[in-house]
């Protein structure tokens, strides 16, 4: 029998059992950041970024930005742009634009010039220690550099985390990174992003929760870690929003995860990892976030679900299985188990 079967005190030991881990990050090394080429801070989400490559002639830049729906007419934005032979200022690089924007708006942003960059796409969850040697490779910076950028006094302070480093305050997406950024300037712009993307209402609602915003965030990163489907995320921030008001231990398995340092599947010897990360081991929160989380993992701990559940099972179609008793629990668990 595992240690969960035997043991009294009430546990979330199958929470996220090894149908989900195992299988959610066997390929994990594939999937958590995405980089090429590219250009600067993304501005708006909704823009289109085009590429000008040096050389390119103003028809081909013109025949770009109608393609991607920038521009109406390729033809007219040529016209336009050699009037006054103002074509003849446009600097290659990589550009946001929304659709619809004016020729005239297009030129100036085109003659003003944008610094060459790589594309990075942090991955919802992905983890500081993954993110920072994808970031090292492709803007070729020592990683021992970005590591030590992300513990950065001033931004750390910015950020208002007690954690070590910026863990957690990386928002998943795709930026734009330019190819001279220093260590701090490459965490500061996600960063940034993460703190533009906060809402003043969010700040309201912590003062009704009684936490603080790292506290959020750290039980947002754990949400996300848990994964599954995304309707579910409010009713796993309820579970663990009833555990912490029972002073329960969150007992959850991504906490193991990342204090272990490694993406493997779980057996009953690693929970007793001593970690002050390890939510087994300690009661409340961890110390900080143990991932990046998602808008919507954020949203969940901001808002969960009204319910008195205090434990839940993955199921292997990727859902859970939610339980408001220990008892309740142990038969979802067998019943899963036959499935």
């Amino acid at each position: 029998m595992s240690r969960m079967l035997r043991g009294r005190r009430p546990s979330l030991r199958a929470m996220s059992t090894g149908l989900s881990w195992s299988s959610r990050f066997m390929v994990a090394g594939g999937l958590l950041l995405l980089a090429s080429l590219a250009c600067d801070v993304p501005d708006p989400e909704d823009a289109i970024w085009i590429r000008i490559p040096p050389g390119a002639p103003v028809e081909a830049v013109a025949e770009s930005l109608a393609t991607h729906g920038v521009v109406a007419s390729a033809e007219g934005f040529a016209r336009f742009a050699r009037i006054g032979r103002k074509h003849l200022g446009i600097k290659p690089g990589v550009y946001p634009f929304r659709p619809g924007t004016s020729m005239g708006r297009v030129l100036v942003d085109l003659r003003k010039g944008r610094p060459d960059a790589v594309r990075i796409r942090v991955q919802e969850g992905v983890w500081l220690a993954e993110l920072a040697p994808v970031v090292s490779r492709v803007l070729d910076l020592p990683l021992d550099s970005l590591i030590a950028a992300s513990r950065d006094s001033a931004l750390r302070a910015e950020l208002g985390t007690t954690a070590e480093t910026v863990e957690g305050y990386l928002l998943p997406g795709m930026y734009w990174v330019p190819v001279a950024s220093t260590p701090v300037e490459v965490w500061r712009q996600l960063a940034d992003t993460f703190e533009a993307r906060w809402k003043p209402e969010w700040t309201a609602r912590l003062d009704t929760l009684g936490l603080s915003r790292h506290e959020l965030v750290t039980l947002a990163s754990i949400i996300q870690g848990e994964g599954g489907d995304a309707g579910e995320l409010a009713l796993i921030s309820s579970v663990y929003h009833n555990r912490l008001a029972q002073g329960l231990r969150l007992q959850a398995d991504p906490t193991v995860v990342y204090a272990r340092g490694a993406r493997n599947r779980l057996y009953n010897k690693h929970y007793g990892f001593h970690s002050p990360y390890n939510t087994y081991q300690v009661t409340g929160l961890p110390p900080g976030p143990i991932g990046q989380p998602s808008v919507a993992s954020i949203v969940a701990a901001l808002y969960p679900a009204e319910t008195d559940f205090l434990y839940f099972v993955a199921t292997r179609d990727g859902h859970h299985a939610f339980s408001r008793s220990y008892r309740e629990h142990l038969a979802t668990i067998r019943t899963v188990r036959r499935r």
